[in-house]
């Protein structure tokens, strides 16, 4: 097996080989989105947009809760990786991805059912728009156990470093789901139904060219296929669930902050709420640089954790977390000096406008803010420390409530992103004092 360590010398270059094909991959995913919406555009009713719109919603949030299955196949891969356990590479992969389509069949089953009417019935839709959304629910859903295998793909792909497969993945997912949203709103006119369809053979298409890449990838470095043993073995599948469900509570606090972000901007009124809208997607926009880094440190820090290499491991934590302050220092400048204009290219709302521009000091600050946040998160990810990192987001969440109720009343929307950037940076000091201890025991 090839030995993934850079040489003394060739570390900035392994660091971008494994980082820019998942910028390439992460630039492809809004483009879907925002087909979905142009062609839905086009149909002769609102209710078109606002139905694709809702059942997008619904999935999302459904696949955020699986995201475990991506970021947990990465860090184990990467370890059996580093140790030179060829075996358990393959039988990672393979038992993540018998869990990926339990889920996705039970998903399916849920969703072809009551299940469906109950989530919908929660965004107080029109008739006519939560008609058009449950058909695409019901449509779009058989996509679901190839987008969790996909997940799975992807996470065994990272670990690996085999980050050329995983973009090509990426964007064969991405690109014959636009291909085929406009072949058949467009070309065939099928509405809602055409947007579902597309989605779902584009997915399963993606599940099966990523498996095919993922059996080839285990073979060139020996793999065979797992044994019944390899695969229930107690620690191993002890290992994947508890891993598994740290990464469920980490991501559920994560994503409170953004929740609530939204539902205060609503309560303060819908200037500000549009203007929060528009920086906050600015604010994600940022995230795929860093997220690009951080699935670079899980991958490096997750191969050297497992060979036990602690001067390793703290040479691939340094090089991706310099180049990610690199690259979150270039964007906040970019922000500082093009903030208004990307405002401006985001609304024409003259009100809009000028409230977005007073909060943007605080989307100038957030990159910096959040670069530590999302390199430890890779970190840990990769070396599977998923106790210490479900605990310190918990702590970063409990200051984020500390922060919001001191300034909330006092600062109004202000205090609102005080907040945020106080759960990032308690997310990073959190981290950062229980990563000395992760390199001890990679020399244990």
């Amino acid at each position: 097996m090839t030995d993934a360590v850079p040489a003394e010398g060739h570390w900035n270059r392994r660091v971008w080989s494994l980082t820019w094909p998942v910028v390439l991959a992460n630039v492809t995913t809004p483009l879907v989105g925002a087909v979905d919406t142009a062609v839905m555009g086009r149909q002769p009713d609102a209710a078109f947009i606002g139905a694709v719109a809702i059942g997008a919603t619904v999935f999302n949030a459904l696949y955020w809760m699986v995201g475990f299955l991506r970021m947990g196949t990465t860090g184990l891969v990467a370890q059996a990786y580093g140790a030179r356990q060829v075996q358990e590479m393959a039988a990672v992969t393979a038992r993540a991805v018998a869990v990926a389509l339990v889920l996705g069949t039970l998903l399916l089953a849920l969703l072809a059912g009551p299940l469906a009417s109950l989530l919908l019935g929660l965004f107080q839709a029109s008739d006519h728009t939560g008609s058009l959304a449950a058909t695409y629910l019901t449509l779009r859903v058989w996509g679901a156990p190839a987008l969790l295998t996909h997940f799975v793909v992807l996470g065994t792909l990272f670990g690996l470093q085999r980050m050329g497969d995983a973009l090509l993945v990426s964007v064969l997912l991405n690109v014959t789901n636009v291909i085929l949203d406009l072949a058949f709103v467009i070309g065939l006119g099928w509405g809602v139904e055409g947007v579902a369809a597309g989605t779902v053979i584009s997915e399963w298409l993606a599940a099966v060219v990523g498996a095919a890449l993922v059996v080839r990838a285990l073979r060139q470095r020996g793999a065979r296929r797992p044994s019944r043993h390899e695969l229930l073995r107690r620690d191993r599948l002890t290992a994947l669930f508890g891993v598994s469900a740290n990464l469920i509570v980490r991501s559920l606090f994560v994503q409170l902050p953004f929740f609530a972000f939204t539902v205060l901007g609503a309560g303060l009124g819908d200037r500000i709420l549009a203007a929060n809208a528009v920086l906050i997607q600015l604010f994600f926009l940022m995230s795929y640089g860093l997220d690009a880094l951080a699935h670079t440190a899980e991958t490096l820090t997750g191969h050297a954790f497992g060979a036990r290499d602690r001067a390793t491991l703290r040479r691939a934590a340094g090089y991706t977390l310099g180049w990610s302050v690199v690259v979150a220092a270039a964007v906040s400048v970019g922000f500082a000096l093009a903030g208004g204009l990307l405002i401006d290219l985001m609304t024409t709302l003259p009100a809009v406008r000028d409230t977005a521009r007073d909060y943007l000091p605080w989307l100038v600050a957030a990159p910096l803010a959040a670069v530590g946040a999302f390199h430890l998160d890779g970190v840990f990810i990769g070396t599977t420390r998923t106790v210490e990192l479900r605990n310190s987001m918990f702590g970063a969440f409990l200051c984020y409530l500390a922060a919001l109720w001191l300034t909330l009343d006092r600062l109004g929307n202000h205090g609102v992103w005080f907040a945020m950037t106080v759960f990032m940076v308690a997310r990073t000091v959190l981290l950062g004092l229980r990563y000395p201890a992760l390199e001890r025991r990679a020399a244990a």
